[in-house]
């Protein structure tokens, strides 16, 4: 009796029910599977949901009534080409498995090679159908899909070998899944073709196909879950790393912030015990009010003043090309001014570059009046020499306001650079204006006398600088009219020790 039973099962899939089990399972299955696209967005669910729409549309033919029966009446003309559907699942299959193993990533040249390999079989099956639709030859297209079964087998068998190389617990749903399939489809073939020899019913042949659909659409469904899980698994870990590391920053900060409060206090123990200390702090306090000087003397407010006012000049008079030039050379000067208080040296260069720009900008006050001179000797290398930043430019501002200013005409003043013994450049700033006696004199005939700073912290930085080499650097200024009574004007030595 048992065996009876089995006999009607596999005899009998149309009338036993087993037919419409297994629509019914692969027509949920395609509609979960398309639902899940549109949340997901991902084409894997798109592929997988053609894949189970074509396989059924390759078995409604079968269907005489029930609820899916009802539903593809308007299409029906479409399902009298089983062979068709047949053909598109296989392909749609190949694409299916390519993007579930993600085999163009891993293996872009396989990929390449089989997407052609199959667009050239499913352009053949095109050409068969056609063919078919003029001449309305049954034959042809069955032998067609021969002819296609062979080459999808070989091209499943090529498939095998990136799918194993792939290294992923993946692959094994896919492997196993189309194992089943392709298994479970030859034999139906081949029962199909003995049972049309024997003139047997070919009800069989589809009640073995649909064992294979049922097996892999099985692994299939399980594999897209796995597949999500090891995809929920490595968002669930990128957002713990994301969660350790912003504990780990959290604790690092809080670190950070214990180290920076026992530093503020070791650092206000060592100034009060430093501050006992003596002639140490004082020398440590006197260095740092000469950093802030130093800072503070870099740029005079009366030069900004004075430099656009002699810009907006140029500017009333429509001389824009003089007020676009001298803008330039002024925003380059501020730039440099700017930088040279982040950095405590400049190479000799910058500095020469930056009084020329600072002479120029300052010569707009005399209608440039003054003539302006480096020269440098022919063994010396200023952009090779280092220089405490902006420590010309006392001396500069020196020569025009209280040197040259003065006088009517024939203002002329050079920057001379030499080399003196074999690690000094002596730098001579020289000026032809009223020398330091008669400035002298008009400075005591002014009610509000203002006492530079900018030479004496010229000097101490200077001294502070030359800790580093073994010659010492040295500032002297000389009215010239006391070597000669033939000159006029100042000259400042100073002697830049260098290596």
């Amino acid at each position: 009796m048992e065996q009876g039973y089995l006999e009607y099962f596999f005899n009998h899939p149309f009338q036993n029910g087993f037919l419409v089990f297994t629509i019914g399972a692969l027509f949920l299955l395609t509609v979960y599977h398309f639902i899940l696209f549109f949340q997901q967005k991902d084409k894997i669910y798109l592929l997988y949901s053609g894949y189970t729409f074509f396989v059924i549309l390759s078995q409604l033919r079968h269907l005489e009534e029930g609820f899916i029966y009802q539903l593809i009446v308007p299409i029906k003309d479409v399902v009298w080409f089983p062979v068709v559907s047949t053909e598109i699942y296989y392909g749609i299959y190949v694409l299916f498995a390519l993007k579930f193993l993600n085999i163009k990533t891993h293996f872009p040249k396989w990929n390449k090679y089989m997407i052609k390999a199959l667009k050239l079989i499913m352009v053949y099956c095109f050409i068969v159908f056609v063919v078919h639709l003029f001449n309305g030859n049954d034959q042809l297209i069955m032998n067609g899909y021969f002819v296609f079964t062979l080459m999808m087998s070989l091209l499943g068998i090529v498939c095998y070998v990136p799918f194993f190389k792939v290294k992923s617990p993946l692959k094994y749903y896919i492997i196993v899944g189309s194992f089943f399939l392709f298994f479970f489809s030859v034999l139906s073939l081949l029962i199909y073709l003995k049972q049309i020899e024997k003139g047997f019913p070919i009800e069989p042949s589809y009640s073995i196909l649909y064992v294979g659909f049922l097996l892999e659409n099985t692994l299939f469904s399980l594999g897209l879950g796995h597949k999500q899980k090891l995809i929920l698994d490595d968002r669930n870990r990128s957002q713990q790393l994301l969660i350790d590391q912003l504990k780990e920053n959290e604790n690092l900060q809080i670190k950070v912030q214990d180290q920076l409060k026992e530093n503020m206090k070791a650092m206000e123990i060592k100034a009060e015990a430093e501050r006992l200390k003596g002639l140490q702090t004082q020398y440590d306090k006197e260095l740092a009010e000469l950093k802030l000087l130093a800072l503070r003397s870099q740029m005079n407010p009366h030069f900004i003043f004075n430099s656009l006012n002699s810009i907006k000049r140029y500017i009333i008079d429509n001389d824009k090309e003089k007020a676009v030039y001298y803008m330039n050379k002024f925003a380059k000067l501020i730039r440099r001014i700017l930088a040279s208080t982040m950095e405590k040296e400049s190479s000799l260069a910058d500095e020469l570059e930056t009084m020329e720009l600072y002479v120029n900008i300052e010569n707009l006050r005399f209608n440039n009046e003054i003539e302006f001179a480096i020269t440098c000797g022919p063994d010396i290398n200023p952009a090779g020499i280092k220089i405490p930043s902006l420590l010309l430019q006392p001396f500069i501002e020196n020569a025009i306001w209280h040197g040259l200013s003065p006088k009517r005409s024939n203002k002329q003043m050079s920057i001379e650079l030499l080399k003196h013994g074999g690690s000094i450049i002596r730098i001579k700033v020289m000026d032809n204006g009223i020398g330091l006696r008669r400035s002298k004199q008009i400075k005591e005939r002014k009610v509000h006398k203002n006492n530079s700073v900018g030479i004496t912290l010229s000097t101490e930085r200077l001294e502070h600088f030359s800790k580093r080499y073994q010659s010492k650097g040295a500032i002297n200024i000389i009215d010239l009219e006391e070597t000669s009574k033939e000159l006029s004007g100042t000259q400042v030595v100073i002697d830049l020790p260098y290596l």
